[in-house]
């Protein structure tokens, strides 16, 4: 395998796929795989490794899922009781019905309460502007932050739907962020540290680089029009009012690959238990019925194409996690949990046949065309050799 998976990541750099990638793949007792090809900032000579960092962006959810499902288990969050019971902010929240004559939004009460179970499977209503034209005229009315800025304010976004009626992406997880914070008394970070990352030993994965960390980090890229590649500079927010539950982690694709082995390994990993084995099995189910993954169309090309992963086939959605329902051409079975992140991170979860596997990129748009096909042409290489 080794060979085979060197020889694709050496070739996607080679051809201008990515200035440089990180890759793991692992099953339930270890590391198959480790690689890495590129550099870290393209031109500079830096060659990226295995202990390179970047921002995993939305691959942050599934670990707030996790650290959300443990305290479902102690009883202390409830997936089908009212979010507000928790936050009571999100009580106050209506549903967007549109705009009126001056262009000010009009909003309605939802039909009924957005649940954590809501949030976790992107139900709840709530919803990306970069994916929203809706949100981001809201946003532009309004003068209210979103959610890269770390304001408090940006999770007061309206709902674009009646909870638990469609699917659409959005800062759902960002609230189950909020709802681990209230009950814990923990800021999100201090939770992982004690009850994830930290007994997983994901050393490198945090909000906030530490100077290790920062040493080793990966510039982000943006795919120009030409298809050439540039450095460019994401500041981070001003004054940051809360830690992002969706989207805010910086880490390594080793540490990333530690907790999809204990998600492998039914909530266990090297002896330590993070979650009972039927937690497991119930965040990797379909939580939205009939429900079906939307394609994510566009408002913000700087951040995003158009998305959707193996289109055309049914998707749903489990506790943090997209389940393909049918197999896939790469050679994933049906079942298999994936998502990703804004930079081009991706990873996958088989636990059927007991292997899955992370990648990163840093490069915007989501959804970049050099990043997936590399991505899926890994997970094929993956599965032509076992």
């Amino acid at each position: 395998m080794k060979n085979t998976l060197d020889e694709v990541l050496a070739a996607g750099v080679k051809r201008g796929a990515v200035p440089g990638v990180v890759a793991t793949v692992v099953d339930r007792d270890g590391v198959r795989y480790e690689g890495a090809f590129g550099e870290r900032q393209i031109g500079s000579g830096v060659e990226m490794t295995t202990d390179t960092v970047g921002a995993i962006f939305s691959m942050t959810k599934a670990i707030t899922g996790a650290a959300a499902m443990q305290l479902v288990e102690q009883g202390r969050l409830d997936l089908d009781a009212p979010a507000s019971e928790v936050c009571e902010e999100i009580g106050a929240i209506g549903v967007l019905d549109g705009f009126d004559d001056s262009g000010q939004p009009v909003t309605r009460p939802p039909a009924s309460p957005v649940t954590l179970r809501n949030l976790l499977t992107h139900t709840s209503g709530f919803v990306y502007d970069i994916w929203n034209e809706d949100m981001t005229r809201w946003h532009e009315v309004t003068g209210v932050p979103n959610i890269l800025t770390l304001q408090k304010a940006s999770l007061s976004t309206p709902l674009m739907f009646d909870p638990g009626t469609r699917w659409q992406y959005g800062i759902g997880i960002d609230w189950a962020g909020q709802m681990v914070e209230k009950v814990s008394g923990q800021t999100l970070g201090e939770y992982f540290a004690e009850h994830l990352t930290g007994p997983l030993g994901m050393t490198d994965t945090a909000f906030a680089h530490n100077p290790t960390m920062l040493e080793r980090a990966s510039a982000v890229h943006a795919r120009m029009p030409d298809g050439t590649l540039a450095p460019i500079e994401l500041p981070p927010p001003d004054d940051p009012q809360f830690e992002m539950g969706g989207g805010g982690l910086h880490g390594t694709m080793a540490d990333y690959g530690r907790f999809i082995r204990m998600i492998l390994n039914d909530g266990e990993l090297d002896g330590t238990r993070l979650l009972n084995a039927d937690t497991v099995a119930q965040m990797a189910s379909n939580h939205i019925g009939n429900i079906r993954v939307e394609s994510l169309h566009t408002a913000a090309p700087q951040f995003s194409n158009d998305a959707e992963f193996f289109p055309g086939e049914p998707k749903s959605w489990g506790l943090t996690f997209q389940i393909n329902e049918a197999p896939a051409a790469t050679g994933r079975p049906a079942g298999t949990l994936m998502w990703a992140g804004l930079a081009n991170s991706f990873f996958w979860i088989d636990r059927e046949n007991g292997i899955g596997g992370a990648f990163l990129s840093q490069i915007l748009p989501f959804v970049d065309s050099g990043s997936v096909d590399l991505f899926f042409e890994l997970e094929s290489a993956v599965y032509d050799s076992l």
